[in-house]
């Protein structure tokens, strides 16, 4: 059985690595072979190359090096490459995951291919089609084969669109990916130390998205409401996003950090996972980091107005304050109050939210049992 992943962004590797371990554990009893596809929709080496080196995972069987670009043409050069490499490999089946123009253009490749394709975070909605990364979800869930929901919530959602029948719940992989390589975390340097910072008395920040960077006064509101924070409530970490980096040198030129709002270069995800798990809170548009802080126990301020991940709404580990600066604070002295060194415990809540934590080995078994049942009735 022959299994292609394709991936092309940092969540992506993330989210790849626990899969990998489980594909490995399973090669050597059976029958399987897995290759995996780098679009190349990140390439910066801070956001691909250190995540391959750090998760230990093989080099990709393919490179595809598209780069960045506008959504239709990054899209459409994926596409185009990305059905190159699956008539050359003819596999059983395509994983895709999460909701980049990575996870679009794999399952729009293989779909019209007829391969099969199995989602991995299937079911998630913002509810707002604005966002790029909800209208990949919505096409993506609606020409795959095999629908992997994370959560009970993302099955509704299936379900209340017709698709249900598709769908298996297999908990989320990011949970696993986080619980195997905490451990491994720890016995590193310490990030910390060489940020010169200390656990509970710093704000971890992420900024990257389209909504938040591409409009000059928005973006200007949520710098200066950093600044505001960096003054008066904690020293924050800000790790840039080369787009961040880009958008923030081009509309907000004259607009300077305080001294204790650090900006540093992307960095690696086992930094990512100490900063998080010692943070007193962390403000971020990110999905994967809304999670990864709710399951480390870090209190999280989303700088957007929705998230598709309501779970941690719901386990109390996270609110909506949008890019409204007085919404922003609050939601930080809030968390100051209840939790005033971070250090939450989340765990009860993740459990019921988020199930197993053996899902690479679920997804795995899904796949099987997919392909068991499409060859027989064929």
């Amino acid at each position: 059985m022959r299994i292609v992943s394709i991936v092309g962004a940092r969540p992506q590797f993330v989210k790849l690595a626990p899969l990998i371990r489980e594909v490995e554990r399973r090669r050597r009893s059976g029958d399987l072979e897995h290759l995996i596809v780098h679009t190349g929709q990140h390439y910066d080496a801070g956001l691909s190359q250190i995540f391959f080196d750090e998760l230990g995972l093989p080099q990709p069987d393919f490179n595809l090096e598209v780069g960045s670009g506008p959504h239709g043409q990054q899209t459409g050069q994926m596409l185009e490459k990305v059905e190159q490499v699956l008539i050359r490999t003819a596999p059983a089946m395509v994983l895709v995951f999460g909701d980049t123009n990575s996870t679009l253009a794999g399952a729009l490749a293989a779909s019209k291919l007829n391969l099969p394709v199995g989602h991995i975070e299937a079911g998630l909605r913002s509810f707002n089609r604005a966002m790029p990364e909800e209208i990949n979800r919505i096409v993506t869930d609606h020409v795959s084969d095999l629908l992997l929901a994370p959560t009970a919530v993302a099955m509704q959602h299936l379900t209340r669109e017709g698709i249900g029948h598709r769908a298996v719940l297999t908990g989320d992989i990011m949970r696993e990916a986080v619980l195997q390589n905490l451990a491994i975390a720890k016995r590193k340097p310490s990030v910390l130390e060489g940020l010169g910072v200390r656990p509970g008395e710093y704000g971890l920040v992420t900024l990257h998205r389209a909504e938040n960077t591409d409009e000059a006064p928005r973006l200007q509101r949520l710098l200066d409401t950093l600044n505001t924070i960096a003054t008066n409530e904690l020293p924050l970490i800000f790790p840039l996003h080369p787009r961040t980096r880009s958008q923030w040198s081009a509309r907000c030129p004259n607009w300077v950090a305080h001294p204790r709002l650090r900006m540093t270069p992307p960095l690696g995800y086992f930094d990512l996972l100490q900063l998080t798990q010692n943070a007193r809170v962390t403000l971020t548009d990110s999905g994967g980091l809304q999670k990864e802080a709710f399951f480390l126990g870090c209190p999280c301020v989303t700088l957007r107005e929705e998230t598709e991940w309501t779970e941690t709404l719901d386990g109390g580990g996270n609110v909506l304050a949008g890019a409204d600066p007085e919404r922003i604070l609050a939601s930080v002295a809030a968390w100051r109050e209840r939790y005033p060194r971070g250090n939450a415990d989340f765990s009860a809540d993740v459990r019921r939210l988020f199930g197993t934590e053996h899902v690479s080995a679920a997804i795995l078994q899904a796949v099987s049992t997919f392909l068991e049942q499409r060859h027989g009735c064929a």
